[in-house]
């Protein structure tokens, strides 16, 4: 495991190699340095970091099966807290530097087909500028055979009392037994993010469809905002708000919006969710970009 660090102006990112995760993203302004993603010690593991990617798809596959192209697939659990396979393997493998500046990392990941059907080089790049950060993620497939693939992000934003999110979406879905989507309706009202609201304090765990690739956050006690912009290819985004049950150490004080190129358990749906099918050799790629701003500005 390397820790790397990065630094562009008022902007500074911390990155390991393990899991190709963040550990913080901060920006220095008027004397203070706010954290922009939740801050994780050097020895985080993914799912208390601050940022993790989703390779070679994000969140689960109902029942760890589905079917493609006539032929059945299985996939084996990656974790011990879930029956399911889980948001990818790059979260959980160790990563290699590629090249690296003073404001910019990019690094590599390769995996072979062990607890599932993917054989994939996956690459990252996590580059500062003036405006910010961009993040950038892509997926070969290397196997002998076509699959769907999908790729995302999983940050951690931190959440005041005032914070509010910006993120207009046309569809909704369900949650349903296991973490899983359940069905497609329309968006809850507490849940409508069409206009600058509030995130609730109770359980949050859904998926959003037809998001419009732009999502703003504000946190009025800091004086600050976070403009995230996506590719075109990321069109979906998982909304997850824990509570005490599910970690008991929670204090309302973080959120997850994941920027994702499809809908969870696409695989097992007959548009396979916007999940992108690869032949070998193929690739897909997207970016998403967390640029901050003085509020009010």
């Amino acid at each position: 495991m390397s820790i790397i660090d990065l630094q562009d102006g008022s902007f500074s990112v911390r990155a390991s190699t393990l899991g190709g995760i963040l550990l913080d993203y901060s920006w220095a302004v008027d004397g203070d340095k706010i954290a922009l993603l939740r801050p994780a010690p050097d020895d985080a593991s993914a799912s208390s970091s601050a940022c993790y990617p989703l390779v070679p798809f994000g969140n689960r596959i109902r029942n760890n099966r589905f079917t493609f192209e006539g032929r059945d697939y299985q996939l084996r659990p990656n974790t011990a807290s879930d029956p399911h396979y889980l948001h990818g393997d790059g979260w959980q493998g160790e990563w290699s530097i590629l090249s690296r500046s003073s404001n910019q990392l990019q690094i590599g990941f390769r995996h072979r087909g062990e607890n599932t059907p993917y054989s994939y080089d996956a690459k990252q790049i996590i580059a500062l500028s003036s405006e910010g950060l961009m993040l950038h993620l892509s997926v070969e497939n290397t196997g002998t055979e076509a699959l769907p693939f999908g790729l995302g992000w999983h940050p951690y934003f931190p959440m005041t009392p005032q914070t509010t999110l910006f993120a207009p979406a046309k569809r909704f879905w369900t949650e349903a037994e296991g973490f899983l989507p359940g069905e497609r309706t329309a968006i809850p009202a507490d849940l409508d993010f069409s206009q600058p609201s509030p995130l609730p304090r109770r359980w949050v765990n859904n998926g959003f469809e037809e998001w419009s690739g732009e999502a703003r956050i504000v946190w009025p006690e800091r004086r600050a905002s976070l403009r995230l912009t996506a590719d075109a290819s990321i069109r979906h985004a998982f909304i997850f708000v824990p509570d005490t049950n599910f970690n008991p150490a929670f204090r309302h004080d973080y959120f997850c919006f994941e920027p994702m190129s499809h809908v969870a358990n696409g695989h097992n749906l007959p548009d396979l969710g916007d999940l992108k099918i690869l032949q070998p050799g193929e690739s897909l790629a997207g970016s998403i970009r967390l640029q901050p701003r003085k509020y009010p500005e």
